[in-house]
């Protein structure tokens, strides 16, 4: 065989080579009876030819074509094919889904009880939501208390920024004010000697003087201590001499009062008859009476004449009322 021949040959089969397997990553099987079926969606959100076709978990098929029919408000025809022992009833869903964490997208189908369908029929198609869909929702409110909290934190660091300012003139000022008061300390050094070796010597000179007050203290207390027993026995005898003086004193009364008590003598006699009682209430009342009229009618008591008065009537001649 020439050499020319091989390469015809060559040429041959790598074209069939490289035809088929365009066709297989297309997803087409050239040699398996595998059917072909339809689905409608309104977007496929990246799904490629070539992408699994799932059914329980088990890839059935492959995503043959995509095309955007523009006649059709530009929905998206997805032919699908299928292995020749998978049957498709008219209630069967074809469900768009995510592949993975990764991105990619599958679909999967729901084979429910019904009329099987043809080659080329149409099977209903259905979205689901997606794992980066939800992810996204998900993470739309936490970008947002994110940001929420990023600019909190700014507004909080531009405050420390302030406060680190103010803390920084604080710690310049507190350190200028310690070197005004070294100055000052280095400027009275040697008063401040002075004072400290004035205040020891008195300080000795306290503590030598309370050595020396303690034994009078002492003394002063014990002298204390003996006059205020003294006085207070001789307050004691007092108190008990005149109480023996009263006792006695008492004593003395007894038989008066006694005598008070039993009505004898005039005072008791005062205090016990009634008798008596009354007729020095007479008396008081005649003393009133006569009281009142001396003080009403002078005349009859008391007579005043300058040349002389009436001879023959006296003042204890008989009144008019016969009263002397």
């Amino acid at each position: 065989m020439s050499k020319e021949i091989k390469v015809a040959l060559l040429a041959v089969v790598s074209g069939f080579l490289l035809f088929f397997g365009y066709k297989f990553l297309k997803g087409s099987s050239i040699f398996s009876g595998e059917k072909d079926y339809y689905v409608m969606y309104d977007s496929v959100d990246g799904l490629i030819a070539s992408n699994p076709v799932m059914l329980n978990g088990v890839s059935v098929g492959r995503v043959k074509a995509t095309e955007i029919l523009t006649d059709r408000g530009n929905k998206v025809l997805v032919t699908l094919t299928l292995g020749k022992k998978i049957v498709v009833t008219d209630r069967s869903t074809a469900v768009l889904a995510d592949g993975g964490l990764l991105g990619g997208k599958l679909i999967y189908l729901k084979i429910a009880p019904g009329r099987e369908l043809e080659r080329k029929d149409t099977l209903l198609g259905t979205a689901e939501v997606g794992l980066t869909t939800l992810l996204q929702g998900k993470a739309m409110p936490v970008m947002e208390n994110a940001d929420s909290l990023v600019r909190n934190l700014n507004i909080v660091v531009s405050r420390f920024k302030q406060t680190g300012n103010v803390l920084n003139q604080l710690l310049a000022n507190v350190d200028q004010t310690g070197l005004v008061l070294r100055g000052t300390l280095q400027d009275n050094r040697l008063a401040l000697k002075t004072t400290l070796d004035n205040a020891n010597r008195l300080t000795a000179s306290l503590v030598e003087t309370e050595r020396q007050l303690k034994p009078m203290l002492g003394k002063l207390n014990q002298m204390g201590d003996s006059l205020a027993a003294l006085q207070l026995g001789q307050t004691l005898n007092r108190a008990n001499q005149t109480i023996a003086d009263l006792n006695t004193t008492i004593k003395g009364f007894q038989p008066l009062v006694n005598d008070l008590n039993a009505g004898k003598g005039t005072a008791g006699r005062l205090l016990k008859s009634e008798e008596l009682y009354n007729q020095m209430n007479l008396l008081l009342r005649d003393i009133d009476k006569l009281m009142v009229d001396i003080r009403q009618q002078p005349k009859r008591y008391v007579h005043f004449s300058v040349f002389g008065g009436k001879k023959g009537k006296t003042p204890g001649d008989t009144l008019g009322d016969g009263t002397r």
